[in-house]
């Protein structure tokens, strides 16, 4: 059950890192603040379905927003270039490229590819950068 999974540790730990990078009063809204802040004091362990589907959103809000730009890109734009990849390369008969789809190692280098190449980082090597 989700409850399970949340621990008041947990929750400490993740309101220390927000409090630390500015999310938690940038991000969270009172309530929310709150909700985790008597949840820490006033729980040894979460047994309400309720509670626990409050918490796990906060948890995921204050994730999402110290997500850095890589891990975006490969949670987002990575996964779908290895599957559109890998289903071009099975197209071709390779049938270990099923795999590739899931592979987080092929899926973080095609995240990075694509924000090497990102207009961005393009100007740098277009004279005026290190290169």
């Amino acid at each position: 059950m989700i409850q399970d999974i949340i621990s008041v540790g947990r929750l400490v730990e993740a309101r220390r890192r927000a409090l630390r990078g500015g999310t938690w009063f940038r991000v969270l809204d009172r309530v929310e603040r709150a909700i985790i802040g008597l949840t820490i004091k006033c729980v040894d362990r979460i047994r309400s379905p309720v509670l626990a589907r409050i918490v796990t959103a906060t948890l995921i809000k204050l994730r999402l927003a110290t997500e850095s730009q890589v891990r975006r890109m490969v949670r987002t734009l990575g996964r779908s270039m290895a599957q559109k990849v890998s289903r071009i390369a099975r197209g071709w008969g390779n049938r270990s490229a099923r795999q590739w789809a899931e592979d987080r190692g092929f899926i973080q280098f095609l995240a990075i590819l694509e924000i090497n190449a990102s207009p961005a980082f393009r100007h740098n090597r277009a004279g005026r950068g290190l290169l």
